[in-house]
């Protein structure tokens, strides 16, 4: 089995693609080249994977997972800070800051939820294998 595509929702396509821009950008990424006009917005990973934001399909307010997470990887730990720091100035918040974490034996991450409520993390050295 494998993963191809993630989709979340949004409320404001605009502000989403801000903010996924930046984060991403920090982490390596090209701006999505979904056209400006397009419905949704998306980005292709480098290990093949689609994400995607778009309204909900069934016209109510998108809302976050209650209890989920996404988690990226990063090259370096300064990569997370500024995946982090991108967040920050484009409408996220901060739900743990770029630090070892105890929970993950000291790995390097940080957590943020995108201005929909998504919560996402990243991590330099974490393997989930």
């Amino acid at each position: 089995m494998k993963l191809i595509n993630l989709r979340l929702g949004t409320n404001d396509l605009a502000k989403a693609r801000a903010f996924y821009d930046a984060t991403f950008g920090a982490l390596g990424l090209p701006p999505s080249a979904t056209p400006q006009d397009s419905p949704r917005v998306s980005y292709q990973l480098a290990d093949g994977v689609h994400f995607a934001l778009a309204p909900a399909r069934d016209g109510r307010a998108a809302t976050p997972a209650n209890g989920g997470t996404i988690l990226f990887t990063a090259d370096s730990d300064e990569q997370v800070a500024a995946w982090h720091a991108a967040g920050l100035a484009n409408g996220g918040t901060c739900e743990g800051p770029p630090e070892p974490k105890p929970q993950t034996g000291g790995k390097f991450g940080a957590y943020l939820r995108d201005p929909d409520g998504n919560k996402l993390s990243v991590y330099h050295g974490l393997s989930m294998g």
